[in-house]
């Protein structure tokens, strides 16, 4: 009979600020993984006991709120910069290196690499203050789309809207560049959840090759392409095996596409063990952002012009990838590949 794995336990003498760093990303994995699923019975509980009224009057405030997150949501200032993040972002450690200037009388689409298993990379950098944005780009206002169904579970909703997560819908980003009108960068992790399922340590391909929509609407509203490599994104969980081809990612692609998403069958560490767990590893993460790509305006973009602005993201890219790579542990002779 086989052994059981060994055990990797924490050790007891923990410095605190270590205990705060890990508390800190526990409440991100309970906001993000667990508590949507709690907000699915809770308020069907609530309706059965005696303060079944509040629960009716958040109903209909739901009803009557319900397009905020295509609105820019109610990002909160306070709780962007709260010490909270701060020691979500030293647990891995995340840091946000800038390569050039964001005028700030301009709009900007960010595009985001790679998606990792919950974009945690794009998430600090654009919806917190942890790695300095505002400091590092004066004058620009960030924010990052996330998928509808993030809004549709009740209370989780409110939660998510502080920090400025929007709905990623066409409705939201044409408000967004709108709104109010310069000096705002959207973040966009292209990838999407079918690039979920690759989030594994040493993988570098990315779903772009036919992902277009973001650049139309550069085109559209003249809204400056920057790309966004988050070095390390890939290596904070590892999956179970899932190639392309296989039966776990055959059923996998079939629940994303029947539930818009598909939770990867992941292993992290624990709370007292480093062996497994809901908890990322301590990883660093650098979220390098490259130069603005300049788009002029097309009210009405060929699909030549889509694909000539396609390929020259794509360029800028790869270039910024193989200009860094080195320097945060990828091998020389890495690449990105594009699906």
């Amino acid at each position: 009979m086989g052994r059981l794995p060994a055990i990797d336990w924490a050790p007891l003498a923990i410095p605190m600020e270590r205990r705060l760093q890990t508390m800190a990303v526990m409440h991100y994995v309970f906001t993000f993984l667990i508590l949507p699923v709690m907000c699915v019975w809770v308020p069907v509980y609530i309706l059965m006991t005696r303060v079944w009224w509040l629960m009716v009057l958040y109903i209909v405030w739901f009803y009557y709120d319900f397009d905020t997150p295509k609105k820019g949501s109610r990002p909160t200032r306070w709780y962007r910069k709260s010490a909270l993040w701060r020691h979500f972002a030293n647990y891995f450690p995340i840091t946000l290196v800038k390569t050039a200037e964001l005028p700030p009388d301009k709009n900007y689409i960010i595009a985001s690499h790679p998606h990792g298993v919950i974009s945690i990379g794009a998430f600090t950098s654009l919806c917190t203050d942890a790695t300095d944005f505002s400091t590092k780009f004066p004058g620009i206002s960030s924010t990052l789309m996330t998928l509808v169904g993030q809004f549709w579970f009740p209370f989780r909703r409110e939660y998510s809207m502080l920090t400025g997560g929007v709905e990623s819908s066409r409705d939201s980003l044409k408000w967004l560049l709108r709104n109010p009108g310069r000096g705002r960068a959207v973040g966009i992790v292209v990838g999407g959840a079918a690039e979920a399922l690759d989030a594994k340590p040493g993988c570098y391909d990315l779903n772009l090759a036919n992902r277009r929509g973001f650049i139309r609407f550069a085109l559209r509203f003249g809204a400056d392409l920057v790309p966004m490599y988050n070095f390390g994104e890939n290596d904070i969980y590892h999956q179970f095996p899932n190639p392309r081809g296989s039966k776990l990612r055959s059923i996998q692609v079939y629940i994303k596409k029947m539930f818009g998403f598909t939770p990867p069958l992941l292993r992290g560490r624990g709370i007292f063990n480093y062996s497994f767990g809901l908890l990322p590893h301590r990883t660093p993460i650098t979220s390098v952002m490259g130069a603005p790509i300049s788009v002029d305006r097309v009210e009405d973009p060929t699909e030549a012009q889509v694909d000539e602005l396609h390929a020259r993201y794509c360029e800028a890219l790869s270039k910024l990838f193989d200009d860094h790579k080195t320097k945060y542990g990828v091998p020389a002779n890495a690449h990105l590949h594009y699906y």
